[in-house]
């Protein structure tokens, strides 16, 4: 690890991030852990390793510990499909019905419940477009808002649980009505897992397979997949969650949770278990324009184009969102193809830059990239909801006001 100083960082403000970490959100029981990675110029410039792996055996979190990264998962597999993208194998134009003729005439919801449901003709169709920025018309169903999102719980449609493989998941997807035409709105969605499973399809390899040999092994993340093998088991943390009487309780026990076993459907949306520091190097990839170490996987235009607001009109996300769940809910972001990002910074009322582009897991698990500042930082940690705390917010403060030397 470099000095600061060297890549115009100071080490006495960026030590304020464990001392807060630890006095607000570590000692207070708050959180159960934090890992704190910061990476600029080309170095890791900073680096915290906080709280306990399993409260309730006593385990310190280690630096190769493992996490959760749910909705983390969403980028790997949006850059999975732009590799296709770039092959010419499949167009961001392209109708979903191209690759699931089934979903050719899928409806959009009108009135009634699940087996009852009217529904009306789509204004235009389902594009790969809307799958990557979350226009797809798709939804999650522990949104609780309408009787699609029921539908979803009752046919068990959130990516993870379901039968039959990512084609069985497509196949009952498909008989749910959207909750709004494709483009007319953004929604949160399980849009990235038929994602996953259009780059199962269209490569002609399990999505699995796909990730480890295509983006996994080519960037040395060697402890990043669908699950934790039998030698890794005592890497794997304790997820837990915040109840609403404000008590944090064990969610996840590492040594019985669903992650130690190959899942049925290897879920794009949030399926992910990795560690900081292979998520990190994804990160560098992203920074460096599509490469890290020799090895390219995207052209540096491609990473631009990806990073840019696709939301239609050019709006923000809160002007286009009917979702109760976000891991982005402030002003002043656009939305691209995977990421969140600020397009007014102003109005975000955050320290950062302009473009910088980011998400996060429901586990509270962070990363963002600020290309104008050579700048990396990924956070880890372990509850639920990723709404508890404004730890994220909090975070880019501390981060940034360590700045010594700035590109704008």
């Amino acid at each position: 690890m470099s000095k600061p100083e060297a890549v115009g960082l100071s080490s006495g403000r960026l030590n304020r991030i464990e001392t807060f970490l630890k006095g607000k959100y570590i000692d207070t029981g708050k959180l159960p852990c934090a890992l704190t990675q910061v990476w600029r110029r080309g170095q890791l410039a900073y680096t915290s390793v906080l709280g306990s792996a399993d409260i309730e055996r006593g385990k310190p979190l280690a630096a190769d510990s493992l996490f959760r990264i749910y909705s983390m998962t969403k980028p790997v597999t949006s850059i999975a499909f732009m590799m296709l993208v770039e092959e010419g194998l499949v167009s961001l134009d392209d109708p979903v019905h191209r690759f699931i003729p089934a979903w050719r005439d899928q409806g959009v919801f009108v009135a009634g419940v699940q087996g009852a449901f009217q529904t009306k003709r789509t204004a235009e169709p389902m594009r790969m477009l809307d799958l990557l920025r979350h226009t797809s018309g798709l939804t999650y169903g522990f949104q609780q808002r309408t009787n699609v999102d029921a539908a979803y719980r009752k046919l068990k449609l959130d990516g993870i649980d379901s039968e039959g493989g990512l084609q069985g998941y497509v196949d009952a997807l498909g008989t749910v009505p959207l909750e709004f035409s494709p483009g007319e709105a953004w929604n949160y969605s399980v849009s990235t897992d038929v994602l996953g499973y259009l780059v199962e399809t269209i490569s002609g390899l399990p999505f699995d397979v796909f990730l480890k040999t295509r983006i996994f092994d080519p960037l040395k993340m060697v402890d990043t997949g669908f699950f934790v093998p039998e030698s890794q088991r005592a890497r794997l943390t304790a997820c837990y969650a915040l109840t609403p009487s404000g008590k944090v309780v064990l969610q996840d026990d590492p040594e019985k949770s669903r992650f130690l076993a190959d899942p049925m459907v290897k879920s794009g949306g949030g399926g992910l278990v990795s560690t900081a520091d292979d998520y990190m190097r994804f990160c560098r990839m992203l920074l460096n324009g599509g490469q890290l170490d020799g090895v390219r996987l995207l052209s540096p235009k491609t990473i631009r184009l990806m990073t840019m607001n696709h939301l239609p009109g050019g709006k923000e996300l809160v002007r286009l969102s009917k979702s109760l769940f976000s891991e982005a809910v402030f002003e002043g972001l656009g939305f691209g193809l995977g990421f969140a990002m600020t397009i007014d910074q102003a109005r975000t009322k955050n320290l950062g830059s302009l473009g910088e582009y980011f998400w996060g897991g429901m586990a509270s698990t962070a990363f963002w990239i600020d290309p104008l500042e050579d700048l990396a930082v990924v956070f880890m940690t372990q509850l639920m909801p990723s709404t508890s705390y404004p730890i994220r917010r909090e975070l880019r403060t501390l981060v940034y006001s360590a700045f010594t030397e700035s590109a704008g």
